[in-house]
């Protein structure tokens, strides 16, 4: 009886231990939790209620007059309107085209800029002082809103902007160059100008966190420049990387206002489509389209973080 009651109580402060860390647990998953409902809220209001409420009209019929509560799959039907034909591309198949076009040459060239301005401020300006101007200075387009920066290039770009008058004083062209403005290359000149910032900040944010003795390692062991940069800061850098990769693809792949101004309303793209749609009034087609939108961006997005665990990574 006595050695029962001795290995009982022998048993009970571990018991005690485990319940006492058990309600710890606990407590901490509440606060958890109490802290991220606000943004939770947030997400719920902002995104996830006005995204039920697109899919919901998307089903909706309308006419020239009214929009009409009932279902259909005719707005679907619509968007892919000829597509199954072999002959020729459907109207959406070409206007995706276009605007995975701009999506591809835009990522390129702010993944180029963006890692390489990152590079230099995280490598070669010591100060941090600098750095914040650095940073401050990228974004300084962010002063003004979108249309006017867009605006901007016109006096540059245009038949008798100053690139064609400065070319001609120069004598290096006979007559102006006609595909600077409202053409593919306006836009995607404009959108790597609003969007580069969107890489850069990402790319240095990880390489701000590589060890500096990794690096002083890899050239201590014969590693040339670009040995050291394809090999030890790129995989450091690719959480970086493909978090300003989404942000990029994501502003243009939805854009419709940087197509529309620097292309001279002549340039198809999907977010422009959507947007002369609800100029139109046809909001269930233009959810349609949206939600169209979403699933392909959202393919992509996909398909980027399989290439890198973002969790793991960061």
């Amino acid at each position: 009886m006595t050695d029962a009651v001795l290995a009982t109580h022998a048993e009970s402060p571990p018991a005690a231990a485990h319940q006492s860390l058990t309600a710890k647990t606990r407590r901490r998953r509440v606060l958890a939790y109490l802290q991220a409902a606000p943004m939770a809220f947030v997400f719920l209001v902002f995104f996830v209620v006005p995204l039920a409420l697109t899919l919901m009209v998307s089903f909706w019929e309308y006419n020239e007059y009214e929009i009409i509560p009932a279902f259909t799959l005719q707005n679907y039907v619509d968007v892919f309107e000829g597509c199954t034909a072999t002959t020729d591309l459907c109207t959406t198949v070409r206007t995706y085209l276009s605007t995975l076009k701009f999506c591809a040459l835009t990522w390129a060239f702010t993944l180029v800029i963006g890692f390489t301005v990152a590079y230099f401020v995280a490598f070669h300006v010591r100060s941090k002082t600098m750095q914040m101007v650095l940073f401050l200075v990228c974004t300084i387009p962010f002063w003004t809103s979108n249309v006017i920066r867009m605006i901007s290039w016109i006096p540059l770009l245009g038949r008798n902007g100053l690139v064609n008058d400065t070319l001609q004083g120069m004598g290096l062209i006979s007559r102006p160059i006609e595909g600077l403005l409202y053409s593919d290359f306006s836009v995607v000149l404009a959108f790597v100008h609003l969007n580069t910032v969107f890489m850069i900040v990402p790319i240095f944010n990880s390489m701000a966190r590589i060890d500096r003795a990794l690096i002083e390692a890899a050239y201590d062991a014969g590693a040339t420049g670009w040995q050291t940069l394809w090999n030890v800061v790129v995989p450091l850098a690719k959480p970086g990387i493909a978090i300003g990769s989404i942000f990029v693809v994501t502003l243009v792949m939805g854009d419709f206002v940087t197509v529309g101004v620097m292309g001279g309303q002549q340039i198809a793209s999907v977010g422009k489509v959507i947007q002369v749609q609800m100029s139109a009034l046809q909001l269930p087609a233009a959810a349609a389209n949206a939600i169209v939108l979403l699933g392909a961006v959202m393919l992509m997005i996909v398909a980027m973080t399989r290439l890198i665990d973002l969790r793991k990574e960061l």
